[in-house]
């Protein structure tokens, strides 16, 4: 089936109809032509594309689905339709399901599991046998199977010898490490940040240092080895300084930063809203604006979503013992846009950058290539709801709320979704 897109604004870098309106035709999964003024032909579906976007798929780098153990949270199916619904036409899982992904086995389940679907699933093995930090796992089985990165799904390792192990034998087959900044030991069992405000609430906090000590013990070891690593889901102003100061200095760096952190803050915690309960916990403005700054100047490399969908009974209960995490696939767009940054950014952080990071093909609008975009309307608003959630779970401070920037259509596969 043919589809012509009329009217539509390109964002891509690398195409020579970049920040140009233009016609688009794809038919059978390949861009055929980009002109104006195109004329439609006989059986062929006609998208208005006027004050729309159109770029490369997103991509992101960190999310959680259920599927294999916890499909009550969230099954293969729902999570993709999720990521669809929200402008992603790849995402990287992370293992922390049951069993934990830390095999060739559980890579191929993921990998056959997802075949043929609109959005490609990548998988993320264990660092280590059952996310326990004690034994590594079959990384270069798992790589060989198609895992594209390796972490323990929102854990620290705390062994500083383990980690340095394991960067070590990732580096013998390109492997790439995911690490989680957090500092156990000085984090402890708290739950916001660690701050004036959050002191009067009452509740123990984490301190920036928790995530700042961390990130430096991984920068070192990065170096010593000369071996990459990817900080993912940064949150204070320090991690930003030290991994611009890393980066200067030649070190194998990257991170990421997931959306609502440039968006949310410690002061919506005034109501104690275990749906804001996230790890790492939601930071200062002052957090938001070096995060924004970080992107912005080329520090943070990518945006992810980390969505964590959770049955109600482990959100819907006193803060403190509320699971950490929020659904967030369909609400990434928004909060990029509600930050501040512009088109040309969003595209940089969301569809090129996560894909260049893991050494996957890069999509380009151009004729000839394969159909992989997103159609986005950075000014059209709507309401996620019941109606709207795609995802099995509902887990989200934004429910219910009128947000502005709506993802109107992905491409991919030779499928595509209009919403």
């Amino acid at each position: 089936m043919s589809l012509l897109i009329k009217g539509i604004t390109i964002a891509d870098a690398s195409s020579e109809f970049n920040g140009k309106t233009c016609d688009v035709r794809v038919d059978k999964g390949t861009i055929v032509e980009i002109s104006v003024n195109l004329s439609q032909q006989k059986s062929e579906t006609v998208f208005e594309g006027s004050g729309s976007i159109l770029s490369s798929g997103f991509f992101d780098l960190n999310c959680v689905f259920g599927d294999p153990g916890f499909e009550t949270k969230e099954d293969i199916k729902t999570g993709t339709a999720a990521a669809a619904a929200g402008g992603f036409t790849g995402i990287a899982v992370m293992p922390n399901t049951k069993p934990v992904v830390h095999s060739k086995g559980e890579v191929e389940y993921i990998l056959n599991r997802a075949k043929g679907n609109l959005v490609d699933v990548h998988p993320i093995g264990a660092i280590s046998q059952n996310l326990e930090g004690k034994e590594l796992a079959e990384m270069f089985d798992m790589k060989q199977a198609g895992a594209v990165a390796f972490a323990e799904a929102g854990k620290a390792i705390a062994d500083d010898g383990f980690m340095s192990r394991a960067l070590q034998y990732a580096l013998g087959f390109d492997g790439l490490l995911f690490s989680h900044p957090e500092n156990k030991a000085l984090a402890g069992k708290a739950h916001v940040n660690e701050s004036a405000t959050t002191i009067l609430l009452g509740m123990k906090g984490i301190p920036a240092l928790a995530e700042e000590m961390q990130v430096s013990r991984d920068i070192f070891l990065a170096q010593y080895h000369n071996a990459p690593i990817h900080i993912s889901n940064i949150s204070t102003a320090g991690s930003v300084a030290l991994i611009k100061k890393a980066k200067k200095e030649g070190v194998k760096v990257t991170c990421d930063v997931a959306a609502h952190q440039l968006v949310f803050t410690e002061e919506l915690l005034n109501d104690f809203d275990s749906n804001y309960k996230v790890k790492p916990p939601l930071r200062s403005k002052a957090d938001n604006k070096a995060l924004i700054a970080g992107l912005k100047d080329g520090i943070i490399d990518a945006v992810s979503s980390q969505h964590r969908p959770y049955e109600i009974e482990f959100k819907n209960v006193e803060f403190e013992i509320a699971n950490y995490g929020i659904i967030a696939l369909q609400t990434v767009l928004p909060l990029l846009l509600q930050a501040g940054l512009d088109t040309a950014l969003i595209v940089e952080k969301l569809a090129i950058a996560p894909r260049t990071l893991l050494k996957l093909e890069v999509p380009q609008v151009k004729v000839g290539a394969a159909a992989n975009f997103t159609v986005f309307n950075p000014t059209k608003e709507w309401i996620f709801n019941t109606e709207t959630n795609q995802s099995k779970s509902a887990n989200s401070p934004l429910f219910n709320k009128t947000l502005k920037g709506k993802v109107e259509m992905v491409y991919h596969n030779g499928q595509y979704n209009i919403y």
